[in-house]
């Protein structure tokens, strides 16, 4: 089978695909045939080599998401038929079981139904970026009426972490940049411009403070004057989490998977209560412009790989 493989760190033509054994899914795991998988920040962090000191040396195979069709159940497997449509998530730095490749094998507990009308390109882009928007909201432990500045809001993460918040009734600052205002706007975020002078902008809208940052864009410690005394910035890079100062708590997301709120994310996803925006499909064959294109930044959606 084709997988995606880093032999040595550098740029996106370090992403590459080459030939290998099919995996054969052990007592309570599932293979899935990929349909496409969705390549992120942490894929092209691990590629560049900017995560080298911590995980050593190379190869790794990529790969967090996978959407497809059961092709094989391992023994003890219940839920779960050859044939079945499904999306789940393989945490990849605490298992380095990368997804990226024809064949992904996953333990059932982590996998969940696609529903029929969810095309796959869109299923790929929930199981992470989803499930990270979803628990990043939980982090931040606001309700009702409280404000929420969430960074990198025309992004796949961020765009899903505003509708979770807006749902919550939350008062949603919503960071991107102009070209976004409209869609923002529409969905019922304030919108503000990111630039030079975030926080100061932030403070024009939220004088007193808000409660609390989801800062997707890993944007950092500029935003912390943004934020109330006492409030919550909820990191989604690690290298990005500012020191506490003024009381703020600082809390790093650790995406944990969840089949039954991924389950539920993929059935809002398809009847069109959750908007999932794409931002480019590529061939599987062309990783190397997928990873190309997050590292040019500005991307408004998730990118995406078609098998």
């Amino acid at each position: 089978m084709r997988a995606i493989t880093v032999r040595s760190y550098g740029g996106p033509r370090q992403a590459q695909v080459v030939e290998t054994e099919v995996p054969v899914p052990g007592p309570g795991e599932v293979r899935v045939r990929n349909q496409a998988v969705a390549v992120h920040p942490a894929d092209t962090a691990v590629r560049s080599g900017l995560l080298g000191p911590l995980l050593g040396e190379p190869p790794f195979r990529l790969g967090w998401d996978t959407a497809g069709t059961v092709d094989a159940l391992g023994a003890g497997v219940a839920g779960f038929a050859v044939g079945d449509r499904v999306l789940g998530l393989s945490h990849w730095f605490a298992t380095r079981n990368g997804t990226h490749a024809d064949f992904a094998v996953l333990p059932a507990d982590r996998l969940a139904p696609a529903p029929d009308g969810l095309p796959a390109t869109v299923a790929a882009a929930l199981p992470l970026n989803g499930l990270a928007a979803l628990q990043g909201v939980d982090l931040t432990g606001l309700t009702g009426g409280d404000t929420l500045v969430v960074t990198g809001a025309a992004g796949s993460l961020g765009h899903l972490a505003v509708q979770f918040a807006l749902a919550r009734g939350l008062r949603v600052l919503a960071v991107a940049g102009p070209h976004d205002r409209e869609e923002l706007t529409s969905l019922g975020a304030e919108f503000v411009e990111r630039g030079e002078h975030l926080a100061a902008a932030l403070r024009r809208v939220a004088p007193a403070g808000a409660d609390a940052v989801l800062d997707a864009a890993g944007i950092g410690a500029p935003l912390s004057a943004a934020l109330r005394d006492g409030g919550r910035f909820v990191a989604v890079r690690p290298p990005a989490a500012p020191e506490p100062e003024r009381g703020i708590e600082v809390v790093v997301l650790n995406v944990v998977p969840d089949a039954a709120a991924l389950a539920e994310l993929a059935a809002m996803a398809a009847d069109g209560r959750l908007d999932v925006r794409i931002d480019s499909v590529h061939p599987f064959e062309a990783a190397a412009d997928a990873h190309a294109r997050l590292d040019g930044g500005g991307t408004r959606g998730a990118v995406v790989l078609a098998l």
